[in-house]
């Protein structure tokens, strides 16, 4: 009798890992397009630009910390847009399965990470693309202690790559149904059978409808009908291009099959659809629902953690908006939209990011429309949502008198002190410092108004623009911020103490500030000057005339 112990290594089943090789590929508007072809899946990490990515039958719009494993064999173009060159790697991973030498005859199961048949998009996983980055840099290591370090960060990827696969379906009591469904959200656009959903599910064909259309309330077909048809919608209000172009995006052969399936969804064809006004609409995290109350439409759904919208004389007081905590499920947030007749969802990629509602998990309940939150400023979201909705004439309109406001607001404060002062934005937050620059009320102070903000400030105010948002910085490097005027935010911890600001007001670097020993420093309401939205803006406006203005 062999009584031999097998080593734990020895005994596993599961694949062997390994970094085939690693190449940079770096795309500009004069050498815009790289192709990947690879016998191995590849692993395609941004770590700088944005662009596309296109397969045979789809089209991922990719930016910073996007990662994208492509199966084995796989076709791609990776093109760089007009303004933003794109900076990428790639890192082609073997997977070792089947008999292990280590373990004869043992079988070994399928690779999780390196084995998939369908491409794996994430959209924002800036660690992964910054572990690859360090590969790279890395890829000839000059001595053991490197390359053991470049092994170990080599499988941080795959755990992170699997990691990520199972928190999509853990903790549901049916894993393999929302598998399944998962699995048409993201793939809705390729060529996908009642039969190869059925086996993610484990359940037969018949089976598998009677259990689908109970947890969507949609039969197979008509929920991946509904998938092409609001992906379709959605770039139809983007005016991505031609009908025919925007077929073949979605997964249907011509624009005449998609004008079908469009006018029996809607009654309508996509023709005029770019051109109609909603009435129904959703929005993510409250400041874009009071763009839509400024135009004149109240949304139906606001998800989000708060109620951050403004009564003023402005606007008619909201009548019947209904609030979806952002914390509830997505399967709760998909039949409350669903209830409720929604038209259109608007959101940032950023806050559906956050939030974990990806439009992916939300596009069968109503197309969504992604307005970008801090890569333009709130003027350029007003904008886009009113061209959206139909109602640029009320944007328009609303902006020209706002900017009429700005105009008298600095003729008042050119007769102020503050016209001549450096004015220095500090927000205090229980874990770090901030120096605000040109987004929140930095947009009423510096642009508004024109005041001079710090030298580091401006510059990056120059290089960002209406991007540029804040800089943490430590109590000593306070001085480097210095102006004559200091503007103080505190929020509050988790408790609603502000006792973490004492550790700020009395170090010494705090009462060497010039402004402070001049007794000019005002520290501000969070809830008044935070809030980032036109409505806010404009009644920011007001105050600030009225700080600055006061006994003078």
């Amino acid at each position: 009798m062999n009584n031999r112990i097998v080593p734990e290594w020895e005994a596993s089943h599961f694949p062997l890992y390994t970094a085939d090789s690693i190449h940079s590929v770096y795309s500009t508007s004069s050498r815009p397009l790289h192709h990947i072809h690879e016998h191995l899946s590849v692993l395609i990490a941004i770590v700088s630009g944005k662009g596309s990515l296109k397969t045979s039958d789809q089209v991922y719009e990719v930016t910073e910390g996007s990662v994208i494993l492509l199966p084995a064999y796989s076709e791609a173009e990776l093109t760089a847009s007009s303004a933003h060159p794109l900076h990428a790697y790639t890192l082609a991973i073997r997977a070792r399965e089947g008999a292990s030498s280590l373990n004869a005859g043992a079988m070994m199961q399928k690779s999780e990470a390196a084995s998939n048949s369908v491409v794996y998009f994430l959209p924002n996983e800036p660690a992964i693309a910054a572990h690859v980055e360090e590969l790279y840099v890395h890829r000839l290591p000059e001595n053991e202690i490197r390359h053991v370090q470049n092994q170990i960060i080599f499988h941080q990827i795959i755990l992170q790559l699997l990691q990520g696969q199972e928190a999509k379906y853990a903790g549901s009591e049916q894993p393999s149904m929302e598998r399944s469904i998962a699995c048409l959200e993201n793939h809705f656009s390729e060529k996908i059978t009642r039969e190869q959903l059925a086996e993610i599910a484990g359940v037969s064909s018949s089976h598998y409808s009677i259990l689908f259309k109970q947890m969507t309330g949609f039969s197979p077909s008509d929920y991946l009908s509904r998938l092409r048809v609001h992906r379709a919608k959605e770039l139809l209000i983007g005016g991505s291009g031609t009908l025919r172009e925007i077929a073949l995006k979605v997964g249907y052969k011509d624009e005449f099959y998609l004008s079908r399936r469009f006018k029996q969804q809607t009654g309508a064809s996509p023709s005029g659809y770019n051109r109609r006004k909603f009435e129904r609409v959703a929005v993510l995290l409250s400041p874009y629902a009071s763009h839509l109350l400024l135009l004149g439409l109240e949304p139906a759904i606001i998800i989000s953690d708060s109620s951050e919208y403004v009564h003023t004389s402005d606007l008619q007081p909201p009548q019947s908006i209904t609030f979806i905590n952002i914390n509830s499920s997505i399967e709760q947030v998909k039949s409350l939209l669903l209830e409720a007749d929604i038209e259109l969802i608007i959101g940032a990629q950023e806050h559906l990011d956050l939030s974990g509602f990806h439009a992916e998990h939300l596009r069968a309940i109503a197309p969504v429309a992604e307005v970008s939150w801090m890569d333009m400023g709130w003027k350029e979201h007003l904008r886009i949502i009113a061209q959206i909705i139909q109602r640029q004439e009320r944007a328009e309109q609303w902006l020209a008198e706002f900017e009429l406001e700005e105009q008298a607001a600095r003729s008042l404060v050119k007769q102020s002190k503050a016209v001549n002062e450096t004015i220095t934005i500090v927000v205090i937050k229980p874990e770090q410092l901030f120096i605000y620059g040109n987004r929140n009320f930095g947009y009423v102070i510096y642009q508004s108004l024109g005041l001079n903000p710090p030298a580091k400030v401006k510059q990056q105010m120059d290089k960002l623009g209406d991007r540029f948002h804040s800089i943490p910085v430590d109590l000593s490097e306070l001085g480097e911020y210095a102006g004559d005027r200091m503007l103080v935010i505190i929020f509050p911890d988790i408790k609603g103490s502000i006792e973490h600001s004492e550790t700020v007001f009395k170090s010494g670097h705090w009462e060497e500030l010039p402004a402070v020993r001049q007794g000019n420093v005002h520290v501000l309401d969070l809830d008044e000057w935070i809030p980032y939205n036109p409505i806010s803006i404009r009644l920011q406006l007001q105050r600030a005339v009225g700080l600055f203005t006061a006994n003078q």
